[in-house]
């Protein structure tokens, strides 16, 4: 999106062909697909006309259309064969200026000479006046001083399919090439700069990347305590990064900051199955089998188990497709490219991996043989068999102990605050301002002119406070968009421009530090409430998922106007019974003064008058009426007449008004045949599911979230609802609405998920108890989840909800392999309780690494990816670290019952 400003020093006229000639230049890159211009502020050429003086040459206002259509002709006047030639013939008479638009002879006067336009009416040209919709940029000089100037907005939208990139890289170059066809000193300015925005995220989520990799090679590193096996992990990860990535190009997904973000959530997974690999090649090397042996019985051993541990992992993220609307779109590439790390991992961990330990891993010394017996003699593993087999000796108390912590989850879900989606980093914000419904173009202007100041004063005296004295002066605020009458074009997913209406205005903030766009809403609102009387000014940030726009809405409907108004009175009394909702209005507005012309139709009739009469000329006199155009090059020019601004500046002027017979020469005062009335009426009516709705909002106050205020308000609107007559309904609206369907969603996906890896278990174990196992230790890493959200102060909302989903699939992956060892260890001929500690004293080490490559991973992540990604990064660090802990002693304890006590799985030693 592009701003075009330089001061007053260009006309609209020169500004619409600047921008004119900018868009043109644009539609012809293969990578745009539509320009739009906004605030241009056409010409027009106005015969502004007295009744009296055309009155005095016999002359009606109708005349004036049909002379001047009769002189201003663009018809051809036929084809000639002249000496073997077709020769076309083209009459005179098109207007080519005002000039000759005013010597038009529209009469003849009493002594028989011409009365040309320009006698009865003054002939010039102009904008159109009153302006109807503006657009402003405030900019800063070089020594700081700001200026307000008219400006022309283009908005540029990509071709489907396109790379953004490549999109902004083709219009700066464009851009740059018209350098020589533009004045020097037009001001091009980018209020909003996607392919920017894209940038600087792929940037940051890359070197999120970059350090996530790091570190996951650290843990491996700690983890092993030996730098092979390190190496063997840390070679793993270009080769399967490189194999998603293939994948990604094949499946076309771009890299954009949701797929990046995934990479992020991944590593963990990634390194899983090649620790596994590598750990089992490890063994078989301590076990003293030669390297090639080694190096192809460990992963493959473990082949099954790896392969229903990756299969569960991708059951468990891609019914994620299955979201819709904006929210689905948004998280469209999460699931594809997790599926696709995956495999990439399965693959490297069955082909690359056994090739690269072949020539990196040797077998260890006798002092560090990794057999069962060695392992049982480590410091830490003595103290787990211990706790171990303590927890299946007393494992009714254990599993008794552990309820008492999930109820610890709900008491976690009790305290946290629901928020749908948190709203993202971004250098932009917008204001709304709103003026009465009756309220002209100037009143919005001057209020909007207002709001800037007020904005600028704020915004330099915050840089002064948080940032000191010089940045103060070097300002916090980059610029100030503003489109008077309307909305702007679509600058932002999510927010829906605002149709053209006199009493709104848009203002758009950028803001050099995007982390300071959310500190300066508070600051901004209670200044903007508090010093522009007459208004309702709501500042607000842009939203990260689907649009909503007000956070609290309550709709009823019905069908009486009346009725209707009077229950919206009431939802909004409740609304402001809360000191927690603030600025409560409804979509409706306020009556608005209405003038009324009751014409008497006997009379009326009696005098040639019909009542389309009086309405077109009232509707001519005060606005005027078309009658001709004016054609410069390619554009033309409306040519409309109308009344001295004496003749119709009030409502007295307008009872002298003179009303011409559409059938007859009869011209009569409007006073004689019509009375003006005054009244208060209703201008704007909407509708939803085809019945009349005035929905009711409001924003929380600063620090409240709209959850919140809703808890409060929630048991007064539902007595209202349950009072309400016969024929109408009450709704919630706003996020509350979005966040109960997009959980929804969320649930169906997350039954879908666990239904299919209960399928995939049931195929695996051939059992149809021992997936239920598996299940049981779930919860608790949901507690867990709960519980990290909570201890960070971070809401409970759709990411923190789709980071809780996410927790199933590695669950039950580590299960998986952990079930598979104490199989192994049943083969052996081991007693149950010693086969479930060995098998958890094997894994040990590989879920330890697993997680810790999973949990660091995340910590970049959660540092920049801003609001948006924290909710989900905490969840899953929470879910996974207590999943551990659960992993290795609690699903033991779950198996021993289900083996001992419950007697539903058979232990048989063989």
């Amino acid at each position: 999106r592009l701003k075009q400003a330089a001061g007053d020093k260009y006309t609209y006229r020169e500004l619409d062909q600047f921008t004119e000639l900018i868009a043109r230049t644009l539609k012809t890159l293969p990578q745009v697909s539509k320009v739009a211009r906004s605030g241009v502020l056409n010409e027009k050429i106005y015969l502004v006309y007295s009744q009296e003086r055309l009155a005095s040459y016999g002359l009606t206002p109708a005349v004036l259309p049909r002379v001047l259509g009769a002189r201003n002709i663009t018809l051809a006047g036929g084809r000639l064969d002249v000496e073997g030639k077709n020769v076309s013939v083209q009459p005179s008479g098109e207007f080519t200026s005002e000039r000759e638009i005013s010597d038009v002879t529209v009469a003849v006067s009493q002594t028989g000479s011409p009365v040309y336009l320009r006698d009865v009416a003054d002939v010039f040209r102009s904008y159109d006046s009153p302006p109807r919709y503006l657009n402003f940029y405030n900019w800063r000089d070089a020594e700081g001083k700001w200026h307000r100037t008219r400006a022309v907005t283009l908005s540029i939208q990509m071709r489907s399919g396109e790379m953004i990139a490549g999109f902004g890289q083709a219009v700066d170059k464009a851009l740059s090439d018209l350098g020589t066809q533009l004045p020097p000193d037009l001001i091009m300015a980018r209020t909003s700069d996607q392919p920017l925005q894209v940038r600087e995220n792929i940037n940051l989520f890359m070197r999120s990347l970059y350090e996530a990799i790091a570190l996951v090679i650290l843990v491996s590193l700690l983890g092993f305590w030996e730098w092979r096996s390190a190496l063997l992990m840390a070679l793993s990860i270009p080769i399967t990064l490189a194999l998603t990535f293939g994948m990604m190009h094949v499946l076309g997904i771009d890299m954009q900051q949701v797929s990046i973000a995934t990479l992020i959530i991944a590593l963990g997974l990634l390194v899983d199955d090649p620790v596994v690999a590598g750990d089992a090649i490890k063994r078989g090397l301590a076990r003293g089998h030669p390297r090639s042996v080694a190096a192809w019985l460990g992963p493959t051993k473990l082949a099954t188990a790896i392969l229903f541990a990756t299969i569960t992992n991708i059951v468990a993220y891609l019914p994620f497709l299955m979201l819709k609307g904006s929210t689905g779109e948004f998280l469209y590439s999460l699931p594809i490219v997790l599926t696709c790390a995956l495999v990439a991992s399965r693959l490297v961990s069955m082909t690359f991996i056994p090739f690269l330990g072949y020539y990196i891993l040797r077998a260890p010394d006798a002092s560090s043989v990794e057999d069962t017996m060695v392992l049982r003699s480590g410091k830490f593993a003595r103290l787990y068999s211990r706790a171990g087999k303590w927890a299946i000796r007393h494992r009714w108390q254990v599993v008794g102990a552990s309820l008492v912590f999930l109820a610890l989850g709900g008491l976690f879900m009790s305290r946290l605050r629901m928020q749908f989606f948190p709203k993202d980093l971004s250098y932009l914000s917008f204001v709304d301002v709103w003026l009465p419904e009756d309220a002209p173009f100037s009143s919005t202007d001057r209020a909007a002119e207002r709001a800037e100041e007020v904005i600028r004063e704020v915004t330099e005296r915050f840089g002064q406070e948080h940032q000191g004295e010089e940045s103060g002066k070097q300002g916090v605020l980059r610029s100030l968009t503003t489109f008077v009458g309307g909305g702007g074009p679509r600058f932002w997913f999510s927010v829906s421009p605002e149709l053209q209406q006199l009493n709104y205005a848009q203002i758009i903030l950028q803001v050099e530090d995007k982390h300071l766009t959310a500190e300066l809403i508070e600051p901004l609102q209670r200044e903007l409430s508090a010093r522009i009387p007459g208004t309702r000014i709501d500042v607000r940030q842009l939203e990260s998922g689907k649009a909503i726009g007000l956070p609290l809405a309550v709709r009823v409907s019905g069908s009486d106007i009346a009725t209707l108004r009077g229950m919206a009175e009431q939802v909004k009394a409740i609304f402001r019974t809360t000191h927690t909702a603030a600025r409560v209005r409804d979509d409706w507005g306020d009556e608005a003064f209405t003038v009324a012309l009751q014409t008497d139709s006997d009379r009326a009739n009696l005098s040639g008058i019909s009542n389309l009469d009086v309405a077109l000329a009232s509707a001519a006199g005060i606005s005027g009426f078309p009658v001709t155009v004016l054609r410069e090059g390619d554009k033309q020019i409306p040519v409309a007449a109308r009344l001295r601004t004496e003749e119709r500046a009030g409502l007295d002027a307008m009872k002298n008004l003179y009303v011409y017979s559409s059938q007859g020469p009869q011209k009569v005062p409007l006073r004689q045949i019509s009375s003006v009335t005054y009244s208060m009426q209703t201008e704007k009516l909407r509708r939803r599911n085809q019945f009349r709705t005035v929905t009711v909002s409001c924003m929380p106050e600063s620090g409240v979230l709209p959850s919140e205020v809703m808890a409060e308000v929630r048991p007064a609107l539902e007595r209202f609802q349950e009072e309400l007559p016969p024929g109408y309904q009450l709704e919630i609206g706003g996020e509350e609405e979005a966040r109960r369907e997009g959980f929804r969603d969320l649930v169906l996906v997350m039954m879908i998920s666990i239904v299919a890896i209960f399928l995939a278990l049931v195929l695996q174990f051939k059992h149809a108890v021992k997936p239920l196992i598996v299940f049981a230790a779930i919860p608790y890493g949901m507690v867990g989840a709960l519980g990290a959200l909570w201890l960070m102060g971070a809401p409970f909302g759709f990411m923190a909800f789709l980071g809780i989903i996410s927790l199933i699939g590695v669950i039950v992956s580590h299960i998986i392999v952990l079930f598979d060892f104490i199989e192994e260890k049943r083969e052996h001929g081991e007693s149950l309780e010693q086969a479930l500690v060995d098998a958890g004293i094997m894994r040990l080490r590989p879920i330890l690494i697993t997680v810790g490559a999973t949990v660091t991973a995340l910590i970049p992540l959660a540092l920049h990816g801003g609001p948006l990604w924290e909710p989900m990064c905490y969840a899953q660090m929470g879910g996974l670290t207590l999943a551990t802990v659960v992993t290795l002693l609690l699903v033991p304890v779950i198996y021993s019952i289900f083996v001992l006590d419950l007697k539903v799985v058979k232990w048989e030693r063989e």
